[in-house]
């Protein structure tokens, strides 16, 4: 009998449930993952770049940012992002010498 894979949806949530695991001296966070950790919990030889597309998609609905790194991927609260400083106008224009 055949073994079901795991719907990417099954994955993401494996993926957000490490986050807040410690592992690797750390009480929780950030981390990277192989490749070939990812597409061994789905149960799949390659996993092609729709399903990281909609891996990423899943991750994003539940507050975490996938980011493919080619050999490895990354896991992050999308929270992470949100006191980064932003680019405006003013400081694009800078950058061209137009300021």
């Amino acid at each position: 009998m055949f073994k079901k894979q795991p719907s990417l949806a099954d994955i993401s949530d494996r993926l957000v449930e490490l986050h807040d695991w410690p592992f690797g001296g750390k009480a929780k966070g950030r981390y990277r993952i192989a490749a070939k950790l990812v597409r061994q919990m789905a149960g799949r030889r390659r996993l092609y770049e729709a399903d990281v597309r909609d891996l990423s998609r899943a991750m994003l609905e539940r507050g975490y940012v996938l980011i493919d790194m080619d050999s490895f991927f990354v896991v992050m609260s999308a929270n992470t992002f949100v006191n980064y400083r932003r680019a405006n106008e003013e400081s694009i224009a800078r950058e061209r010498g137009m300021h």
